[in-house]
């Protein structure tokens, strides 16, 4: 799972240093207390996002429908790429095509919109998930067209 929050640049530039600061300490708190909560693992982070990494793609559609509700009732919106596949461990980092994949589909992702690949969404299903297709994308640097679907978040 990859995080990002969207217009954070300009989010920046209006609170100025300080109150960006205090603006994102916040969103890393709320974001490792709903880790904890859905059995996330912090991977990295990078500016004003996270990588996650989960047991299943079903905790990691929980977790990322818990984030966007929670950082939106601080006047956060968050964009969220889901992707699952195998990952080389580097110490406590991953790497591979998968990490790839899912930096790709969230970088799609619109405001508040958790984004998954096909992949992702044959894995929960029977979970009582429901999506909607976004289409077929070709990812950046990544073979072939990748179906993507967002989730829809109750």
């Amino acid at each position: 799972m990859f995080t990002d929050i969207v217009g954070s640049t300009g989010l920046a530039s209006r609170l100025g240093d300080r109150r960006w600061r205090l603006l994102l300490e916040e969103h890393d708190r709320a974001m490792r207390s709903i880790l904890a909560r859905f059995g996330g693992r912090e991977i990295d982070t990078a500016g004003d996002g996270f990588l996650i990494g989960f047991d299943g793609p079903a905790r990691a559609i929980r977790a990322a429908a818990a984030a966007g509700a929670a950082l939106a009732e601080q006047g956060i919106q968050v964009r969220v790429g889901l992707h699952t596949g195998e990952c080389e461990l580097a110490g406590d980092k991953i790497r591979g095509i998968a990490v790839h994949v899912a930096a790709r589909v969230m970088a799609l992702a619109g405001a508040g919109e958790v984004l998954c690949s096909r992949t992702v969404r044959d894995l929960v299903a029977g979970s009582g998930f429901t999506f909607s297709d976004r289409g077929t994308h070709q990812l950046k640097g990544v073979p072939d067209a990748w179906q993507l679907y967002a989730v829809e978040l109750l």
